[in-house]
């Protein structure tokens, strides 16, 4: 009988361990079912408990799109594929060549003339003179014949780009005639022919950034630099030659082939805009990579480092309207070069501004 009531009992403890192993064996898949349609993206249905139409929005959820701000509209460039079969094309096509392959055409190993340092008004003028913020050409054409308060006279478009390749490019502009300027010139003219007044043309340059506290710091901007460009434009700023060896994939940022101290680079708030909204490679003025400081900074390491000279005693003969961050002197105020260059520019500005006003 002892034997017998035993083994009920064993018998009672195993049924009740295949229960607990049984529900443990349902809560398992259970519990994997539901981490598989989680992962997969997987939602139930809306049904009476989905939210009401008219229900208030809670925190943290995303507004509705009509309530958003929406951004503006810029100025786009027209397509080439609008060219095919047009008398000028090949003219307009050479000149959009020339601005890409610049140094291809007119480097120091140039096919057509030996008349720059090796970089593309490209690096400055990205895609072509096409993209917003990064000195688009979409007014550029438009805009001439223009005062400049640079030479403090009247200028043809032609000799804007002779200034660019002077500055920018540390070499001498194709003749005026020649078919290199006046295939740029039709370029420039057909890319900016659909700008209008329903599209914004603050674009057309450099988005500016608001002003620092303090100077630029280029110790600071050397780790900035080291982080966020140097595995593009190399530790030594040189930039990488293109296979060909006649220019650059990456240009160099500063030494012999780069940009002289008399281009519009050398300006601390020109550069610092123009990499804040499109460096580096992949950032755009939607989805900037680099903070306002990060920029000034990195713009400070930059341009403090080597670069060829050009004799600027010609420029802004008329101190009221030289740029702040224009780095050399004389000025009609009572700031520094160093400042000038590295900043801070607010009370500058403020100084500048009601100088021009007492003029």
């Amino acid at each position: 009988m002892k034997t017998e009531r035993n083994n009920e009992e064993k018998l009672h403890v195993f049924a009740r361990l295949g229960k607990y192993l049984a529900w443990t064996s349902c809560l398992f898949v259970v519990v994997m079912f539901s981490l598989v349609l989680a992962l997969s993206g997987f939602h139930l249905p809306k049904g009476i408990y989905a939210d009401k139409p008219n229900s208030p929005i809670q925190k943290n959820q995303i507004k509705p799109l009509k309530s958003r701000v929406p951004e503006p509209e810029y100025w786009r460039a027209p397509d080439t594929i609008q060219l095919q079969g047009k008398a000028y094309a090949d003219l307009i096509i050479y000149g959009k060549n020339l601005i890409v392959r610049t140094a291809y055409y007119l480097g120091p190993e140039g096919i057509v003339g030996k008349l720059t340092n090796g970089m593309n008004c490209q690096n400055c003028h990205l895609d072509a003179g096409t993209r917003p913020f990064a000195n688009n050409f979409s007014v550029f054409y438009a805009g001439f014949p223009k005062m400049s308060a640079r030479s403090g006279r009247k200028e043809e478009a032609f000799e804007r780009i002779a200034e660019c390749f002077e500055r920018s490019l540390n070499g001498k502009a194709p003749g005026r005639n020649s078919r290199e300027m006046l295939a740029m010139l039709a370029y420039l003219k057909w890319v900016g022919k659909k700008q209008n007044a329903a599209h914004s043309i603050a674009d057309n340059s450099v988005k500016k950034i608001p002003y620092l506290d303090v100077p630029a710091d280029p110790l600071k901007g050397k780790m900035v630099y080291a982080s966020k460009c140097s595995s593009c434009h190399g530790e030594t700023g040189k930039g990488v030659a293109s296979p060909d060896e006649k220019g650059y994939i990456y240009p160099p940022l500063w030494g012999r082939d780069s940009y002289n101290d008399g281009a519009g680079m050398f300006r601390l708030g020109n550069f610092a805009g123009f990499v804040k909204n499109n460096m580096p490679y992949g950032a755009t003025y939607k989805d900037p990579n680099l903070t306002d400081a990060q920029a000034w900074d990195v713009a400070a390491f930059v341009n403090a480092q080597p670069r060829p000279h050009m004799d600027s005693k010609n420029d802004y003969k008329n101190l009221y309207t030289k740029p702040i961050d224009y780095p050399f002197g004389p000025y009609a105020d009572s700031f520094s070069e160093e400042q000038h260059k590295y900043g801070p520019f607010i009370e500058v500005e403020k100084q500048h501004a009601l100088l021009k006003q007492q003029k």
